[in-house]
């Protein structure tokens, strides 16, 4: 007997198109709802909880529904005296919240709004001598890491301020057999790896050190009957993996090797259509890190009601445009 597949089951009365006005307004009432136990007890990840928010809110064409001023005076009060950012003030400063905070202030072009030259100094701080890069003063190394140093000097244009040549080397190494990246040499190949990974080497211009047809197909196959994808064999799908796996195979000139169709079907069968919002699989909670993602891999699908996502930032790809950064990806 054959092993059986790990799959959802998408019903027929699940939705089947683009429910964007409910989507926008889930996020903006998601956003005004500070004293909520779901918003409080997310304080952890609050930074990018916001980027997410608002990045979803832009790519909907709604980001005037949210408050500029209040997004930025956040970011602000959340640089730390080292020049990192936290995730709400009195956490500790990390590098996922430092991108987060560009990121925010990017959708505004307001980058001049903090003190860059600190936060540059607080990721030059984080680089070892292997190439690789600390989250934070704790010291946990993960190619997830790499990604968000080169994303967020990138942004800022300080590129320069790093030893790129040995953070290259850091993260080829964590190339596996496959095609695929892990968190660290050895590590399993993952969706979400291979993203930042490939994300890492299209900042620097390196897309050719990827062996992409065998990466291609590792990804691919991450797609499931339902129409789904995965982040590694034997799991189940996961609308973020719509974003994961959908900007790697962008980026590495592949997009046209999944099925569309279906990964559009499983998509919207992911919205709740009374409160907006996706979730992971059909029939779940609704959270806005799930709706970002739904959103943005229905844009790389060529949904012409979203804006252009740009699959190296996940920020519309008019604000890179208007912000001169420069990045690669390789043509179908």
């Amino acid at each position: 007997m054959g092993t059986q597949i790990k799959d959802v089951e998408i019903k027929d009365d699940a939705p089947q198109s683009l429910l964007l006005s409910k989507h926008a307004d889930f996020i903006h009432a998601y956003s005004e709802k500070k004293e909520d136990y779901e918003y409080i007890m997310t304080e952890y990840l609050r930074m990018s909880g916001i980027y997410w928010g608002l990045t979803a809110m832009d790519l909907m064409g709604q980001l005037n529904r949210m408050d500029k001023k209040d997004a930025i005076e956040f970011v602000k009060s959340c640089q730390h005296s080292c020049g990192g950012f936290v995730a709400a003030p009195k956490h500790d400063p990390h590098l996922l919240y430092s991108l987060s905070a560009v990121q925010i202030l990017c959708l505004f072009d307001c980058r001049d709004a903090i003190d860059i030259d600190k936060l540059v100094e607080f990721i030059k701080s984080l680089q070892q001598e292997d190439g690789s890069f600390f989250g934070d003063e704790w010291g946990e190394v993960d190619s997830r890491f790499s990604f968000c140093a080169v994303a967020c000097l990138s942004l800022l244009n300080r590129l320069d301020a790093i030893n790129v040549t040995k953070a290259t080397e850091f993260v080829v190494s964590c190339m596996n057999f496959d095609g695929g990246f892990g968190c660290r040499p050895g590590s399993e190949s993952h969706s979400g790896q291979i993203y930042c990974c490939v994300g890492f080497l299209s900042v620097i211009g390196r897309l050719d050190l990827i062996k992409a047809d065998l990466l291609g197909w590792w990804l691919c196959e991450r797609q499931l009957p339902s129409g789904g994808l995965n982040g590694r064999p034997e799991k189940l799908p996961d609308v973020c993996y719509s974003w994961w796996v959908l900007a790697s195979l962008k980026m590495i000139g592949r997009l046209h090797w999944i099925d569309s169709d279906k990964l559009r079907q499983y998509i919207l069968a992911c919205q709740d259509d009374e409160t907006g919002g996706f979730a992971d699989r059909p029939g779940d909670m609704v959270d806005p890190f799930h709706t970002l993602f739904g959103i943005a891999g229905l844009s790389l699908l060529g949904d012409t009601s979203i804006a252009e996502v740009n699959p190296v930032y996940c920020m519309p790809e008019k604000v890179i445009r208007s912000l001169g950064v420069k990045y690669h990806i390789a043509d179908c």
